[in-house]
Order: C-alpha cells, then structure tokens, then sequence
C-alpha cells in the first residue's frame, strides 16, 4: 500500500491529545449537604492533591481514538498500487457519436463512458500525463497532456454526446501523432464498436485499449429518406423512406408523415430482425414545405427515429444546348421532366438566363458562369494538358455517383475520346485503362461533368444508359436540386450557403428554440454554420431572406447500436474489448464511510450512558 499524501499522517499527534483529556481529573465544586454517606465513593477523589488520575478502560476513548486514526490514514489518501506496466502518457478518446446516446446501460452509453473516464483520471499517479480527445463529428482536442487532474475532469464534463455518425479516424490518427516515440504510451478508447473498419492502422503497432461501453441492442430507426415527383403523377409528391430493424425480434411500430407539422398519414409497420422495410408515401403538396417523418417505437436510440425533409416544388428547367446539329442529344433533353429546351449554335453571353448549359463540340467565345454540360469540349482551365487516344476500352464506372444512377457501359464502345489527368476540383466516373473519359466534380461554385468523347462516335447513343444519364445530368446540374441538397445535411457536418450580397450578421433557430446570432464579415462570400450536432429544422435569416435547412443523422452504421467485442484494424488485426484492467484503487473513500460509522456509534454510545 502506498500512499498519496504521506505528509498528512502528522495528524496523528492528536491522539496523545486526547488520550491526556482522559487522564486529567475533573475539578470538583463544594457542595454542602446533608449526608455524604451516598457520596463515599467519589470522596477520595476529590481529596486527591494530583491533577492526573489513572487511565481506566473507556470504551469513549477508544471509539474517538479510532476516529482520529481513521481520519488521518484517509487523510493520508492510501491506494493500492496497479499491477499493469506503467504508462506517463495515456491519450483519452470518448466516442461522441449517436450511437453513445443508447440507454441500454444507465443513464447512457456515453455517460457509462465517461464515468469509466473518470475513474482513469483518478488513477493517475504523480508523473503520468492525460490527453482528452472528443470523437463525434470532428476530433475536438478537449484536454491538451497534463497531469492536473481537476483539468482532466473538467475536460470530461464538457464532452457531449452528438447526433452525428462515428468518425475515428482522425482521432486515432491524432492520437498516434501523440503517442510516437511515447515509451510505454497507451491509447484508451471508449466506444461501443460501431464504428467502420479502421484498415488506416493495419500496421501501425497501435498500443490501443478497447474499453467497450453497452451490453444489447434494441433499436429501429430511419435510414434513407428523400422526396421526388411521383412518377406517375406529376402533380404528386412520393416520399421514400427506408425503416430498419437492428434488434434481435421483430417490432411493431407505427410510422407517421406530416407536413409542418400537419398529420398527413400513420402506418403500422412489422419489421423482422436485422430487416430494412423500405416505405413509399404519395401526397399532395400545394407549396414548398417540411415532411416530417416520425417513428412511435420505444428502443434504446431516439435521435434516429425522426427525420425531416425540406421539400421544394419542382420548377422548369432552362437549358441550353449549344450545338452543330446532335438530334440524338437534343431529344434526351427534351425527353427529361421539365425542362425547357433552346438550342443555339454559339454563346456568346456568359449569363444568358438558363438554368444550365450543354456544350456539344463547341468552344464558346465565352465560357458560362453556370452549371455545365460538355462533351468533347477542352478548356486549358480545367486540365492541365489534353490527349487523344483511339478506340479506349471502358473497364470500370463509379454508379454511385448521382450522374451514372442506374447507368451502365457494359457494351458500349468508343470510337476516339479526349483524355486528361483528373484534376483536383474533380473525380473520374468512367475508366478506360488509359485515363478517365467521364470526369464530374465542383469547381468554385460551378458544377462540371464533363465527357472526353462526341456521343455520335459511339453507339452511346443507342442505349437505354443515354438518357438516364442525361435526365441524371439534368437533376444534378439543376440548379434548384443543388439548394434543396444543400437544405438537408448530416448531424455534425456545416451547413454552407453561398451570399450574393454582402451581410453583417445572421440568426440562427436551433430545433430546441435557442437563437443564435452570427456576424459575417463583410466581405465574406459564403455563410458557413457548423453548430449543427443535433437533428431536426433549422431556421436561418440573412437580411431579407429566410430559409429552413434540416439535420438528420440518417446513417444505417450508426444506429446499427450492437456493442462489438473487438475493432478490426484491417483484414488481420483485431483490437479486443478490455472487460477490466486493474489501476492505482484509492482506498480513502471506504476509510472515510468507516470513520463516519465509528463516529455515529460513538455519538449513540455517549447519548446511551449519560441517560
């Protein structure tokens, strides 16, 4: 047993102290009465000349005797020294995600994790050191290294737990910035293990402790939501939205949809275990609004059982096709839901009032300011330099992207295309084993795709991928589609909004009510919000204007809230939970309550004898 504060067991010099109060007489008052026969006893005492008298067996004196000794050796703060290697530096990562919210464990998961963060700061001996790491959204570096344990506290009472998904990663991967060449170092995560494979750390020799916080999982939530025209009615507005079971047993729950705020329709649902039931709502919906989906199922997560949409009206789509003569080309166009066609066979205004703009072969005199379209069109702004190669196969396509939804290049062929090193500002969505021949990214403000070929030297053209791809072209160059994307973010990302004139302040109404007021600069281009951590609908005003943007977490990883055993760190590595390690057990507690009960007996011993 050592001890923290050896200097306080001088305070046992007061037990002499009181051991000499019981041997001291007490000083006797003359009374006269009538017979001192009752008295005898006491009558030698009282003719004794000496101050001191013989110590007799008290059970006052030794009940107050073990008092004092108990107060010191608290005092003293004893504790059992751990039996695990010794680590001057311990790095602190508390998962923050939604996921922690989960009340399978009392009161939380996060707050489960932080109690056991705690007791970690408790055990730090004299030289050790402590860095705290908050892991939502972001890393947000809480406490830098110290070995103030009242800071480290603090640190930890201020994590909060967010809606946001998991993202480990650059926590870890600070950590590891923290803990290189750190001898004897450690990394403690406190996570429930629903988190993505961390293949980043395969070979890092990570000295990481897994403390794995919960014990079941009994949760369903929404996983998917959008809203679009209804296919076969135009006029209609079909809501789509994914309901998934990630408990053991089948549940019953009711799924509501409203419009701000107005009851539209209620659906009993039955989900199997581990099931996605995928729900489709046909409305009507008079002018731009928020649907609000809402699930009535009592689980452990609750941030995952509502969703909001900001829901905009479709509107006309104007564009401009600038073309030599692509009859193919321009019948896509017309063919896509509510566009707008004029073709031209130059351009000359750089803002001519279209929504977007499709160059076919033609390099314009000057170059639009809006969403574009080009096939076969070089611009040395874009790319650094051009080649052109014959007949390229196409290997591979990235049909996750929303311009190749549901497109497929399997049998078409190429008769020649240009090629260039994809640049920064964008990503290749088709492959050939030369260079990219579709390219589609954000450069500024202006969106790009981009297509190295002329559709006419292909037989592009004569498959069913053209026009999906073009009526994809269309929705993503939209205009209107990038603000309502823009107006349905994740918990924990920024929401941004491009200003076209200069202001000087913003409010913000958070979902709870709270406003928020943000100064901009005047010069500032973009309105950038990030405190975004909790779902629901947010109120902006800028100037004139006001908009809502909604938060949702919206993640099928995250609120798939099963607590795992072990992280994998790649395909061969595996960290395992830590179900208990032993640390430095400060016992003055258990000596404080002892002491406590040695005092009320003591307190209950006098009150009995004196009656």
């Amino acid at each position: 047993m050592n001890f923290l504060a050896p200097a306080a067991l001088v305070f046992a010099v007061t037990i002499p102290v009181v051991i000499v109060f019981y041997l001291l007489k007490r000083k006797r008052v003359v009374k006269l009465v009538s017979s001192t026969l009752l008295w005898q006893k006491f009558l030698a005492e009282t003719q004794a000349s000496s101050p001191f008298q013989k110590l007799r067996r008290n059970w006052l004196l030794l009940l107050q005797i073990l008092l004092l000794a108990l107060a010191t050796f608290a005092l003293a703060r004893p504790y059992f020294a751990a039996k695990i290697k010794p680590a001057h530096l311990r790095v602190v990562i508390l998962d923050a995600s939604a996921s922690m919210q989960s009340t399978d464990v009392s009161p939380s998961r996060f707050e489960s994790a932080r109690a056991e963060a705690l007791k970690w700061v408790d055990s730090l001996a004299g030289r050790d050191q402590m860095v705290i790491l908050q892991a939502g959204a972001y890393t947000e570096v809480k406490q830098s290294a110290t070995s103030e344990k009242a800071a480290l506290r603090r640190a930890l009472q201020s994590c909060a737990a967010s809606d946001g998904p998991t993202r480990l990663v650059p926590a870890l991967r600070m950590a590891e910035s923290l803990v290189r060449d750190q001898p004897g170092a450690e990394i403690h995560l406190f996570t429930d293990g629903a988190v993505p494979e961390l293949r980043e750390f395969e070979n890092k020799a990570l000295p990481l402790v897994f403390h794995r916080i919960g014990v079941r999982a009994n949760n369903v939530g929404l996983t998917a939501l959008d809203a679009r025209a209804n296919p076969e009615d135009a006029r209609q507005r079909a809501v789509y939205v994914n309901v998934a079971n990630f408990s053991s047993n089948q549940v019953e729950t009711e799924l509501e949809l409203r419009l701000d705020g107005r009851l539209l329709e209620t659906r009993p649902l039955r989900i199997g275990a581990m099931e996605i039931s995928p729900q489709v709502f046909i409305t009507t919906q008079p002018r731009d609004g928020i649907f609000n989906l809402r699930l009535s199922a009592r689980d452990d997560l609750a941030c995952d059982n509502e969703a909001s949409l900001v829901s905009l009206l479709p509107r006309p789509v104007k564009v401009l096709l600038v073309s030599k003569g692509n009859r193919l080309l321009e019948r896509a166009l017309r063919a896509a839901p509510l566009v707008q066609l004029s073709v031209a066979q130059s351009l000359t205004d750089p803002a001519a009032g279209f929504d977007f703009v499709v160059l076919d072969g033609v390099v314009p005199a000057v170059w639009p300011r809006g969403n574009l379209l080009a096939f076969r069109v070089p611009n040395t702004n874009w790319f650094e330099s051009l080649s052109q190669i014959q007949a390229p196969a196409i290997v591979d396509w990235k049909s996750t992207h929303p311009l190749l939804r549901y497109v497929g290049f399997d049998n078409v062929q190429v008769v020649e295309s240009l090629t260039a090193k994809t640049p920064s500002w964008a990503s290749s969505l088709v492959d050939s084993p030369q260079a990219p021949l579709i390219l589609a990214g954000e450069l500024g403000r202006q969106r790009i795709a981009w297509v190295g070929f002329d559709p006419l030297d292909s037989n592009w053209p004569l498959r069913i991928s053209f026009p999906i791809f073009i009526a994809n072209a269309v929705e993503w160059l939209n205009p209107a589609n990038v603000q309502g994307g823009q107006l349905l973010i994740k918990a924990g990302e920024a929401f941004r909004l491009p200003l076209l004139h200069p202001e000087t302040s913003a409010q913000v109404v958070l979902p709870d009510g709270k406003v928020r007021e943000v100064p901009l600069d005047a010069t500032a281009n973009e309105f950038v919000f990030g405190e975004t951590h909790r779902q629901g609908a947010y109120r902006l005003r800028i100037g004139t204007n006001e908009l809502v943007f909604c938060v949702n977490l919206l993640d099928a990883a995250e609120s798939d809230n099963r607590p795992r055993d072990e992280l994998r760190l790649g395909q061969f590595e595996r960290v395992t939970a830590t179900t208990l390690q032993r640390a430095n057990l400060e016992v003055w507690r258990s000596i404080l309550a002892l002491g406590l009960f040695v005092l009320l007996t003591e307190w209950w011993y006098y009150h009995r004898r004196t009656v």
